[in-house]
């Protein structure tokens, strides 16, 4: 049976951008809670983002190596879907906010993901991103997809994409990765946190495309 390939459009800063993700097909929008990101958001952004967000698209929050302190603080005050945890976040650490979530393995030369992957099987699904010893995300640098491939062939959970994706690779990176779902920032970027509404509608379009 043919499925389409999900889509999370993450580091929104701005109502009108989660509006228009969410009308071209998103499945997800993703906050930025950490302060090393040009992507990142306060608490008064995100509750005007979620006030935006109609009903079956989920919204999900971002950290990197956070202190349990702020992931409660957001929680208390916001309403999120699902956690993602960007960093080198312990699986119990990561599992104890009794929540559906997400952990990023950013992929390196020389290492095995599924490492990781085997630590976190408790989690929603597994994102494999690009190493940058700068950046823990956002990049718009692309890895070796042959990893990410064999990921998803021994992987029990499901597996998220992102790193480098822009519409012109869209189409390919289904094809050859079968991932769960593309999650993507730069990508479809005027400048880091504005979305650009022709990128976003030309990455739709090609991801619509593809059955696989």
């Amino acid at each position: 049976m043919q499925r389409r390939t999900r889509v999370k459009i993450c580091g929104i800063t701005r109502p009108e951008d989660a509006r228009l993700a969410s009308q071209l097909g998103a499945d997800a929008l993703g906050l930025v809670f950490y302060a090393g990101s040009p992507r990142g958001v306060d608490l008064q952004q995100a509750q005007a983002i979620r006030a935006a967000v109609p009903a079956f698209v989920s919204l999900v929050g971002l950290f990197v190596n956070p202190e349990r302190k702020q992931v409660d603080d957001v929680l208390a005050c916001l309403r999120l879907d699902c956690l993602q945890f960007h960093g080198e976040e312990e699986p119990d650490f990561c599992q104890s906010f009794a929540m559906p979530y997400m952990k990023a393995v950013r992929v390196r030369s020389g290492t095995d993901p599924m490492v990781a992957m085997k630590a976190h099987r408790q989690a929603s699904a597994i994102l494999l991103d690009s190493y940058d010893p700068e950046q823990a995300g956002g990049t718009g640098k692309r890895f070796d997809w042959t990893v990410a491939r064999h990921c998803v062939d021994r992987s029990p959970l499901p597996i998220v994409l992102a790193g480098g994706l822009t519409q012109d690779n869209a189409a390919r990176a289904i094809k050859e990765v079968h991932p769960w779902a593309l999650d993507l920032s730069s990508g479809v970027e005027k400048e880091p946190g504005i979305k650009d509404p022709q990128r976003l509608q030309a990455f739709f379009n090609e991801v619509n495309r593809v059955r696989i």
